[in-house]
């Protein structure tokens, strides 16, 4: 379904832009190289990893849930940014989006996935905890996506040499487990056993 200008524009202002991070994170977001709402492509090698499946962002949502179903049967183009009917939708698809459910098939998966770094924890420059999202503005220019799209990343060891917003690959166990952090509900937490930069090819 069309998501219209006025409703987007409506949920930028619903942007969770609290806690330390903020300023960083669209300062970050000015200099980099990636636009608002890129993707990264998959199946490109950073070395040896057969024990990890590497898999897409759409493989952590059920075969069966529909992100936009909130929205089904509603007009969005006939409605202006006033109309309390937009608001509404609005709003139930950001609770329908804090509420989605994990895919059951990848509790307990050992997995590859490339991703944007949104930083939760850090000390002296040594990020400890992060968010990793599937598109570059997540969080910072845009709402958070729905919560079986945010991984909560605890790495081996805390990260040095990783910006925020930084296109990485990280490999770790995933599990379904819902937590509520200062940048969105996350649907899933990964241990993750690397964590490397993302090399785009040409």
């Amino acid at each position: 379904m069309k998501v219209t200008r006025n409703i987007v524009a409506a949920a930028l202002t619903a942007c969770f832009m609290t806690g330390a991070y903020a300023p960083a994170l669209l300062i970050a977001a000015e200099k980099s190289e990636y636009r608002i709402g890129d993707r990264l492509p998959q199946g490109q090698k950073d070395g040896p990893q057969s024990i990890f499946k590497e898999v897409a962002w759409d493989a952590l949502m059920p075969p069966d849930w529909d992100p936009m179903r909130t929205l089904k049967g509603l007009n969005l183009d006939q409605l202006s940014d006033a109309d309390p009917r937009a608001m509404e939708a609005l709003e139930k698809l950001r609770q329908e989006w804090n509420n989605a459910p994990p895919n059951p098939a990848m509790n307990g998966a050992r997995i590859r996935i490339a991703g944007f770094v949104v930083p939760l924890e850090s000390q002296k420059n040594q990020i400890s905890e992060f968010l990793l999202v599937p598109y570059f503005g997540a969080c910072i220019h845009v709402p958070p996506p729905p919560a079986n799209q945010l991984i909560h990343v605890f790495p081996a060891k805390p990260l040095r040499d990783i910006q925020t917003m930084q296109a990485v690959w990280v490999n770790g166990t995933v599990e379904a487990f819902s937590a509520d952090t200062s940048m969105g509900r996350a649907g899933y937490r990964m241990k993750a056993e690397s964590v490397t930069p993302y090399k785009k090819t040409r």
